[in-house]
C-alpha cells in the first residue's frame, strides 16, 4: 500500500465576522471544523458536500492560499502548516490548484502561453526557448494546438479555457493537485471530455489528486476514495465502490438519492432532508447534522461530537454517526438536573 503524501490533522479554519462603525469582530464562521484526512500517493480522493460546507476552504489551505487557524498539514513527511513565504517556494513547485472558473483565473490581457509558462519563470526553469517548447508539449498533452499559445482567453470556449487551466497547473509537473470543482461551470458534454482528460493525465503523470465537487455522479467517475463533508466536518470516507454500494451516514444517503436516474420509469427512493443547512456562524452542538437527521438520538447526537469510526468489518470505511456505528450505545445519557 502506498504511503500518505498529504496528512491533514485536526485542521480548523475560522473567519472573523466584523460589524459596526469600528468593524469589531462580532462572530466567527467555522468554515473547517477539525478535519482529519490522509491522501495516499498516486490516489484520487473526491471531496463532496453541499455549497458552503468548507470544501474549497479546505482545498485552499492545503496549497497554503489560506492560513489554517489550527491543526497541521503534513506534505511528504514535512509539516508545511507554518512555513513562511520564502520557505514555501520548493513546496509550491510540487503542489498546484485548478480553479473552478476557468475564465476569471486567467489574465484577459495576457496570452495563454505566457500564463502557462509563468510558473516556469518564477521557479527559474529553463530559458525562453526551452519554456516555449515545454508549453507547446503541455498544450498538446491537454488536447490544444501549439499555435493557441499566442491567443487570449476570450478567444476560447469554456472547455478549452479549462484545458488551459489544466496545462498551467501541470506545467511544473507537480506531485499533488487540488481540483476545485473544475467542471461545474461547463456543459455536460464538455464535463465528460475534461474529466476523461484529467483521469488520463493523472495516470500518465502519476498525480495525487483531491477532486472537490458537489456532484456525486461526477466524483464516482474519477475518484478512488470519496470523503463526504458537512458543515466543516468529514462525516464519511471510504473506497468509491463501498460508498456507492453501502452509504452509511444519513447525509451521504440523502446525497446519493438525489443523483438523477436517466430512466423515467425506474422507481425512485428519495431521501428528502428537512430544513436548511445551519449557519456556520452558529453551528449546532454535537453532531452538526442532527437538526435534519431522522434517526438522531436526543441527549446524544445533540450533545456529543461524533468521531470517524469503522463501519462493520471494513477498516477502510469510516463514518461519524453515533447511531450507524453503534457508538451511542457506549455513551452515558446526560444527567438531568432536578427543577
Amino acid at each position: 500500500m502506498s504511503e500518505a503524501l498529504v496528512q491533514i490533522q485536526d485542521l480548523v479554519k475560522k473567519f472573523p465576522v466584523r460589524g459596526g462603525i469600528f468593524q469589531r469582530q462580532i462572530a466567527t464562521v467555522d468554515a473547517v471544523d477539525g478535519v482529519n484526512l490522509d491522501i495516499m500517493a498516486g490516489q484520487s480522493v473526491g471531496l463532496v458536500g453541499e455549497s458552503g460546507c468548507g470544501k474549497t476552504t479546505l482545498g485552499r489551505m492545503l496549497v497554503r492560499l489560506l492560513e489554517p487557524t489550527s491543526g497541521s498539514i503534513i506534505f511528504d513527511g514535512e509539516d508545511i502548516t507554518h512555513l513562511k513565504q520564502k520557505q514555501l517556494k520548493p513546496f509550491r513547485n510540487r503542489v498546484q490548484i485548478i480553479f473552478q472558473d476557468p475564465y476569471s483565473s486567467l489574465d484577459p490581457r495576457t496570452q495563454v502561453g505566457e500564463s502557462i509558462s509563468e510558473g516556469l519563470k518564477l521557479h527559474g526553469v529553463g530559458n525562453r526557448k526551452e519554456r516555449r517548447e515545454r508549453v507547446n508539449r503541455m498544450l498538446d498533452l491537454v488536447g490544444l494546438e501549439p499555435g493557441h499559445a499566442n491567443r487570449y482567453p476570450h478567444e476560447f470556449s469554456g472547455g478549452q479555457r479549462q484545458r488551459i487551466g489544466l496545462a498551467r497547473a501541470l506545467i511544473l509537473e507537480p506531485d499533488f493537485v487540488v481540483a476545485d470543482e473544475p467542471v461545474s461551470a461547463l456543459d455536460v458534454s464538455v464535463q465528460a471530455q475534461v474529466l476523461n482528460l484529467l483521469k488520463e493525465l493523472q495516470r500518465e503523470l502519476d498525480l495525487t489528486l483531491l477532486f472537490i465537487a458537489h456532484n456525486l455522479g461526477v466524483v464516482e467517475h474519477i475518484s478512488d476514495r470519496v470523503a463526504v463533508m458537512y458543515l466543516g466536518r468529514i462525516v464519511e470516507i471510504t473506497e468509491r465502490e463501498a460508498l456507492y454500494a453501502n452509504p452509511t451516514h444519513p447525509y451521504t444517503q440523502a446525497l446519493l438519492s438525489a443523483i438523477p436516474i436517466p430512466d423515467p420509469d425506474r422507481p425512485r427512493n428519495r431521501t428528502i432532508l428537512q430544513g436548511d443547512v445551519p449557519s456556520p456562524i452558529n453551528s449546532p452542538p454535537g453532531c452538526h447534522f442532527h437538526p435534519r437527521c431522522t434517526i438522531a438520538q436526543p441527549g446524544i447526537c445533540d450533545v456529543e461530537i461524533p468521531t470517524l469510526l469503522q463501519v462493520g468489518d471494513d477498516s477502510e470505511h469510516l463514518a461519524a454517526c453515533h447511531v450507524r456505528t453503534g457508538a451511542y450505545q457506549h455513551l452515558e445519557p446526560p444527567v438531568l438536573k432536578k427543577p
